[in-house]
């Protein structure tokens, strides 16, 4: 396959920009909400689960004794904090690590309209593993 020449437009299909524009605006969704999480946290806007100045203290902790000692929920249920600001930055590592499957399902109407079952079929069970695997399910 030879490169295509300086200049040259090349031409992508539309499955190709949705799955893009979708990627593209989950990214900026998801790094804004990083963004604004971290002033928000740190100025006291909202207020933290864990106060930043406690934060040192907890650093070297194994990950089961930070949650036991600062209360912390296990699993989903970090998403009833979403009020405290350093909960917030964790939606923002959610978004970006759900943009894929939001793209890969952008694409579900789009290849059910041309009929190509075997594309419908790797999105759904694509988006199926991401989201079995975002749950715990695989987990030991």
């Amino acid at each position: 396959m030879t490169p295509a020449p300086a200049g040259a437009a090349i031409a992508q299909s539309t499955a190709q920009l949705r799955y893009a524009a979708v990627l593209e605006w989950g990214t900026r969704i998801g790094f804004a909400v990083l963004l604004a999480s971290l002033p928000a946290y740190v100025l006291g806007w909202l207020p933290g689960h864990v106060a930043p100045e406690a934060l040192p203290q907890f650093w070297s902790q194994p990950v089961a004794d930070y949650l036991r000692q600062t209360g912390s929920p296990r699993g989903w249920a970090w998403l009833a904090l979403l009020h405290r600001g350093d909960v917030l930055g964790l939606a923002g590592i959610g978004i970006l690590a759900g943009c894929s499957a939001f793209a890969l399902l952008a694409l579900v109407p789009l290849y059910a309209a041309r009929r190509d079952r075997p594309f419908v079929a790797l999105c759904l069970l694509e988006i199926l593993v991401l989201v079995a695997a975002a749950s715990g399910v695989l987990v030991e």
